[in-house]
């Protein structure tokens, strides 16, 4: 076993790949956070199970997650998740597209983690700079123009930065 596979978060100058060790399908959350944090996603798995309070013997995969959870797992990694922008207020077909949100300045420098619809469920998608990380390119960066999303109505905008003395 490698050091590149024991779970620690690797620092690069580029963009991380979500890494999925699970030996199974992982689900938005967990890739998108994995993609973030560069730990695995059975290390973010396990700490998203801590923010739920489930016992450390069991090991179901995560599924379903909401901000809260989101929030308290990049906060045990050391970074900060906030609300910065809110369409619920919106009906659904109001809501700013994926497309249309890309065309608004923005920091080019801080991830967003996006909540859009999919079908009837939830589905969170991470933005930095023009390029989009999900489930759907398997934990890989692609650009948000080549993506499958570009249409789908955003929920809520978060921006994550890495916390002030960690």
């Amino acid at each position: 076993m490698s050091f590149l596979d024991d779970g620690a978060a690797r620092l690069t100058s580029s963009l991380n790949e979500a890494r999925n060790d699970t030996g199974r399908a992982a689900f938005c959350g967990p890739i998108v956070l994995s993609a973030i944090t560069g730990y695995s996603v059975s290390r973010v798995e396990q700490e998203i199970r801590a923010v739920r309070d489930v016992s450390p013997t069991r090991k179901p995969a995560v599924r379903g997650t909401d901000a809260e959870e989101v929030a308290g797992a990049l906060a045990h990694f050391g970074y900060n998740m906030e609300l910065t922008e809110s369409y619920m207020r919106l009906p659904r077909k109001e809501r700013p597209s994926l497309w249309s949100w890309m065309q608004k300045p923005r920091n080019a420098w801080i991830h967003y983690i996006l909540a859009i619809h999919k079908g009837k469920e939830g589905h969170w998608v991470l933005i930095k700079g023009v390029k989009l990380c999900d489930t759907y390119s398997e934990g890989r960066w692609q650009f948000v123009c080549d993506g499958p999303h570009k249409g789908a109505r955003i929920m809520e905008v978060f921006a994550v930065r890495r916390a002030l003395g960690v």
